[in-house]
């Protein structure tokens, strides 16, 4: 199987966006409507996008909005304040508020709250934090997987399951343990040594539009 590393998988955005001129932006698109896609063809109803504030939120944000075109209407719960979105996250969230979804902050005062709402989703769609995740994660996403992994019927995660090392496999603090694992361009290495393959689930790939090669 085709593998790529974090650093890899970095230069080929770059490779991309400067010989064929396609941006973030497009890439993201892409990302996201494979991911809505993939989650159309599940049949659930009750769909919660749980999102941070990076690239990988964007490809939630994105799928969100093909999944209302679709005649879906996720939940999406950010944790992190929206003014902390930059680039072409913020595009893509900006975009769906103006479709008016259901749209909501969990934070420390009200996470009992939103938790206890978990059990009673479909299908969990986890766009936490991507494969440029170093450091270990703390406070409240902590939590929040936690009570993903306890809770959620079934969990889809985007690029990788949140909290997995992308070259090592290794977990920084916490991961979500995934049912399904979209990926894109190609397995990442970690999906398949150490705490991996326990995380990921069943994992597909799927391109962003473009032949990919190193």
């Amino acid at each position: 199987m085709r593998t790529i590393s974090r650093e890899e998988a970095k230069l080929v955005d770059e490779r991309v966006a400067k010989e064929l001129g396609l941006s973030t932006l497009i890439l993201m698109e892409n990302a996201g409507r494979s991911v809505a896609e993939e989650i159309i063809k599940l049949k659930k109803k009750r769909v919660a996008i749980f999102c941070g504030k990076g690239n990988n939120a964007g490809d939630g944000f994105v799928c969100a909005r093909h999944l209302l075109s679709k005649g879906l209407n996720p939940d999406v719960l950010l944790l992190t304040e929206i003014s902390e979105i930059k680039n072409e996250a913020r595009i893509n969230l900006d975009i769906l508020l103006k479709l008016k979804p259901k749209i909501f902050k969990i934070n420390a005062e009200n996470f009992i709250f939103y938790k206890n709402k978990i059990k009673n989703y479909d299908l969990v769609v986890d766009a936490l934090f991507g494969i440029g995740l170093k450091g270990e994660i703390l406070g409240l996403f902590k939590e929040v997987i936690a009570a993903i992994n306890s809770l959620a019927k079934y969990v889809v995660s985007i690029d990788i399951p949140s909290g997995l090392d992308a070259d090592r496999g290794k977990i920084l603090g916490a991961c979500i343990k995934a049912d399904k694992t979209i990926t894109f361009l190609a397995v990442k290495k970690g999906m398949l040594i150490n705490e991996g393959p326990k995380y990921c689930g069943k994992i597909i790939v799927k391109d962003l539009g473009f032949p990919f090669k190193r």
